[in-house]
């Protein structure tokens, strides 16, 4: 409850979503034989490798791909690292990379992380709806490009990238492709086939499914050395005893939005149309990014003359519960890269990120739009009278 005692409305679902029944059954369900280790050669170690083995073979079923094409991670941003430094680590001579500026910070700062041991990285720039321009991603690579790493959907604005054409280009330069699809799943297709990616990230608590296992996708015969020394688990690309359990409520979860996606994008995408379409009433709303195609549950919204800061507490203590833009910084109120990316300079308004999930319904959406405009007429700045 809030201070209205109404029941909170949670519009931050791009942050994480919770576990679905289904998941949650499907984890209880192991919950006895995930107990062990899948890499021990008695009974109950067999009975552990067998979800493992269940699990990657629905993961790599709902990716079109095969078992030994799916890595488990710990999360989304070990499954980005691991792309970026593992293609560096294994090309050796090639230490080139290229990202895009609207990147999340773990492709960001894995990038980053290259650059102070040696190899150099290009970011391309994006439009003012957030969209990587082909010509300028080719005119990026170069002879000694090892990897290339465009997200699929950006988490901040939504917008969707032309992956299959991108990695067509990469490809054509003998450069590794890598997308970050953590936002992906339940909005997007996501057939490896189709999109063409080398590798590609996704994160189980970004569908309904539990936190701390991630999955990386590497297409067979993509060169990709280990970051974590150990075991050799996950065919030698990823060491550590694995999360039988998390793997298990992963497939079970990426299932579930992979079968429903048609119907739930159609369904989400009206809500944030009608969320966009009551925001826009608001004096001195902008929505960013509304020329892109973008992903059905994300709107980013910035409010002019309104600090930032004081929106995000107040719609809290009005029970809406948003974001700054990615959760992995909002807490420090820093401004946004994503949407710097998009007009260059000095931004002085509030931005705020409404994502939407399977449990929002449409009178949820009605009252966060009564809030949000009383709060936003409270809190705006007046007009300053010319002297």
């Amino acid at each position: 409850m809030n201070q209205n005692n109404f029941p909170r409305i949670y519009l931050d679902y791009a942050a994480t979503t919770p576990l679905r029944t289904e998941v949650i059954a499907a984890m209880q369900a192991a919950a006895g034989d995930a107990n062990f280790n899948p890499s021990s050669l008695h009974a109950e170690g067999r009975r552990s490798r067998a979800l493992l083995d269940d699990a990657r073979d629905r993961v790599a079923s709902a990716l079109g791909a095969s078992r030994k094409e799916i890595t488990f991670t710990g999360s989304g941003t070990e499954a980005d690292n691991l792309a970026l430094q593992g293609v560096v680590r294994a090309l050796g001579g090639k230490r080139h990379v290229i990202v895009s500026a609207i990147e999340h910070h773990a492709v960001l700062r894995a990038a980053e992380a290259l650059r102070e041991s040696g190899s150099t990285v290009t970011v391309v720039g994006v439009d003012e709806c957030g969209r990587v321009d082909a010509a300028e991603f080719a005119r990026a690579i170069r002879d000694d490009t090892a990897v290339a790493s465009i997200a699929y959907a950006n988490n901040e604005i939504g917008s969707v990238q032309a992956i299959s054409h991108l990695a067509e280009i990469a490809h054509a330069r003998g450069v590794v492709f890598h997308t970050d699809a953590v936002q992906a799943p339940t909005w997007l297709p996501l057939d490896v086939r189709v999109l063409g990616a080398d590798m590609l990230s996704l994160s189980a608590h970004k569908f309904y499914g539990p936190k701390g296992i991630g999955v990386l996708y590497v297409r067979s015969g993509t060169p990709l050395a280990p970051v974590i020394a150990g075991g050799g688990q996950e065919f030698g690309r990823r060491s550590g005893t694995e999360n039988v359990l998390g793997a298990v409520g992963a497939a079970a979860g990426l299932q579930l939005a992979v079968a429903e996606r048609e119907a739930t994008s159609a369904r989400i995408g009206a809500l944030r149309d009608r969320l966009e379409a009551g925001l826009k009433t608001i004096p001195g709303v902008r929505i960013n990014a509304a020329g892109a195609v973008r992903l059905p549950n994300i709107t980013s919204a910035s409010f002019a003359g309104i600090d930032p800061e004081a929106l995000l507490v107040r719609l809290d203590l009005e029970g809406v519960a948003v974001s700054a833009g990615s959760a992995c910084t909002s807490g420090t109120l820093e401004p946004s890269h994503v949407i710097a990316a998009l007009t260059p300079g000095v931004r002085t308004e509030a931005t705020i990120r409404f994502s939407l999930g399977l449990p929002v319904t449409e009178s949820e959406i009605d009252r966060a739009l009564t809030v949000v405009a009383r709060v936003a007429a409270g809190l705006s700045r007046p007009a300053e009278t010319p002297a």
